[in-house]
């Protein structure tokens, strides 16, 4: 009877001793997230969208892993900690992405501007050569007004520009210059006609 207790017990510490060990990783999880966040605070949600979607996926798997385990007798965190660490390790990576990124973006957004002043000063300089006459006059002025408007856009794209939205900076020189190309197309209308 002796033995069986003595049995009995032992197998008893042997459980509680797999079960107790295996705790939850919080520590992984914890340099998940913060990793995760660090994408997150070096603009990952603009410039890294797709893979700040997909690391937070895999984080969700990878908590759903462990709360899976956490309500077994015999929890192995051990593919878990393999998805937290690989999370972890994947937002080192796309946090290294994103600096270079930003350039791309700010390259791109200082050419969209500098190809829409060129319009636009090619537009003034235009206009200044446009044809005056009594049926000319009213569509000068509306282009004058027109150029002035575009000024003042150009001043939201440079303060864009400052406030290092990229992007909102490409697409506002964008429509700049697309206006302003409109405008030198009815300038030299104006002047076609005028030669002929």
């Amino acid at each position: 009877m002796k033995n069986i207790v003595k049995g009995l017990a032992l197998a008893l510490i042997v459980v509680f001793a797999f079960t107790s060990c295996a705790k939850q990783p919080t520590l992984l999880m914890d340099a998940a997230k913060a990793a995760i966040q660090g994408v997150v605070d070096a603009k990952g949600g603009i410039y890294a969208k797709d893979e700040l979607a997909k690391l937070n996926g895999d984080l969700q798997a990878a908590l759903d892993a462990v709360n899976a385990q956490s309500k077994k007798f015999f929890k192995k965190y051990g593919p878990a900690k393999e998805m937290l660490t690989k999370v972890a390790d994947d937002a080192k990576t796309v946090a290294a992405l994103i600096p270079g990124r930003i350039a791309e973006a700010k390259a791109g957004a200082e050419t969209a501007i500098g190809e829409a002043k060129t319009v636009l000063e090619e537009a003034k300089a235009l206009l200044e050569k446009a044809p005056k006459g009594k049926g000319t006059k009213a569509d000068i002025e509306a282009m004058k007004a027109d150029l002035a408007g575009l000024d003042t856009a150009m001043m939201d794209v440079d303060a864009a520009l400052a406030a290092e939205d990229y992007f909102g900076a490409k697409d506002k020189a964008a429509a700049v210059k697309e206006k302003a190309a409109a405008i030198v197309e009815q300038i030299n209308a104006a002047i076609a006609k005028v030669k002929r």
